[in-house]
């Protein structure tokens, strides 16, 4: 090949004239690339200057549709007065003329209203979980990796909802009637209980955990109620002590490594309620509908219920409803107000997934306003509490769940309850491998044949014995 022949672009072909055009190819498929992702940038911008200025066309369309009712509606009259003026009409005219007009006026005003509703439905979505969420006071609260947690993988796609009712009374007034700091310092858990919602969506179990269940309370950090925080002093262990104490000491992080360490279940998400700001969330939606066989007659808080049978309850009473420990004809000061805590739970879920308040946008933002400023905790927001609300609602009773957990039933001689161990493993393996709910067998109390328990777990499986543990 002659290395001195001529090419069409008038250079001789030579080492340097083909690497030459190497580079200059090269450098032309770069600038082709670049051409093409900056016109699907371009692109991309006009699709999301779009989608920014969809609600703003939306509210425009609604507030057009809502100007055109209006002002036809002030014209209305007018034109039929002038047309009753220029000729008379019989009267089966102006019944027609009447019909008509009155046909036209409902269509425009359904118009409007669905113009305004997907104005709204969008507009939520958009942007008011967002909003709410940031509502939400977050508190590390969780130990996802912790070595008490059985079977983690296994428990993939499962619910599991911490819930803690705090008796703080920082920021407490007189009239909210919960004390005060003075009197009743520090914080304590006067509720606590699991939500488990497992993977398959096909139930809901609530298992509740006695205040005075006699733990092993594990070192955790130091909690300052006041701040929602922790402090770099720790709390050393203690081989015997009372449930309560541990969010008292440790708040939210020693509860969860407790209630990890019992049940073996993986705790992803904490919810914690303190009770100075609960009543708002009652008096929201306008009152709970609960229950009860009998008055409810608490010998320190008064009659907090008169009268039995169903009955609309507002946030004052419903606050000492769940508090009440010292109720004539309870059993134990726990577990009836266990049983009442629970009754409640499921009558205000039920109250606040109803139709009235649902479709009530007054009453719905206002609860869950109320919600985000009486809660703290972590993996908490709408989605989180509406997949647990929804569940608890889509659900016949039978598939809804409430259980204690399994203990003694009264308080051994350093005035706590005792941890039934077989029993209770029984109950977390099943809601851990996602099994039947064996039925609580009665417990007898010492020197007794038998006793009645205050609450079972029921399946549609055979009963089927289990030791005492």
């Amino acid at each position: 090949m002659d290395r001195l022949t001529m090419t069409d672009e008038l250079e001789a072909i030579d080492d340097a004239t083909i690497i030459k055009r190497k580079i200059d190819h090269t450098l032309a498929r770069f600038s082709a690339a670049h051409d093409e992702l900056e016109a699907e940038e371009a692109k991309k911008r006009e699709r999301r200057e779009r989608l920014a200025s969809r609600p703003a066309a939306l509210l425009e369309q609604t507030r057009t549709a809502l100007q055109r009712v209006v002002t036809t509606n002030d014209a209305e009259p007018a034109e039929a007065a002038a047309a009753e003026q220029s000729s008379p009409q019989t009267r089966l005219q102006e019944k027609k003329e009447r019909k008509t007009r009155q046909t036209a006026k409902a269509g425009r005003i359904a118009a409007a209203v669905v113009a305004a509703l997907v104005f709204l439905s969008i507009g939520s979505a958009w942007g008011a979980q967002t909003w709410f969420d940031a509502k939400f006071n977050n508190v590390a609260s969780l130990d996802e990796d912790s070595a008490d947690i059985q079977d983690a993988a296994g428990q993939t796609g499962d619910e599991n909802f911490l819930m803690v009712g705090s008796d703080s009374r920082d920021g407490a007034a007189a009239e909210d009637g919960v004390g005060d700091t003075e009197g009743t310092p520090g914080a304590r858990s006067d509720t606590v209980m699991i939500a488990h919602v497992p993977a398959d969506r096909q139930r809901v179990v609530m298992v509740s955990f006695p205040r005075d269940l006699e733990i092993n309370r594990p070192e955790c950090k130091r909690w300052d109620p006041a701040t929602s925080s922790y402090t770099e002093e720790t709390s050393p262990a203690k081989k015997i002590a009372k449930l309560n104490t541990a969010y008292a000491v440790g708040g939210p992080q020693c509860v969860t490594k407790v209630i990890q360490q019992i049940t073996g279940m993986k705790m992803n998400h904490f919810v914690g309620i303190d009770f100075n700001g609960f009543k708002s969330m009652v008096d929201a939606v306008q009152g709970v509908t609960v229950y009860n066989e009998k008055p409810v007659d608490d010998t320190t808080l008064g009659m907090v219920i008169p009268q039995a049978g169903e009955v609309r309850i507002s946030g004052d009473q419903a606050l000492n409803y769940v508090r009440a420990r010292h109720v004539k004809g309870d059993p134990t000061s726990d577990y009836g107000r266990i049983k009442r805590q629970q009754a409640f739970l499921g009558a205000l879920l039920k109250t606040v997934m109803s139709k009235d308040v649902i479709l009530d946008t007054g009453k719905l933002s206002g609860f869950i306003d109320a919600f985000a400023k009486a809660t703290f905790g972590e993996n908490l927001g709408i989605k989180q509490m509406m997949t647990l609300a929804k569940s608890m609602r889509g659900m016949d009773s039978s598939k809804v769940k409430f259980l204690t957990v399994p203990t003694t039933e009264e308080a051994n001689n350093r005035g706590n309850e005792v941890l039934l161990q077989s029993k209770s493993k029984a109950v977390f393996d099943a809601l851990i491998n996602n099994t039947p709910l064996e039925e609580k067998a009665p417990v007898p109390p010492p020197n007794s044949e038998g006793s009645t328990p205050t609450s079972s777990a029921k399946s549609g499986s055979p009963k089927k014995s289990s030791s005492s543990g």
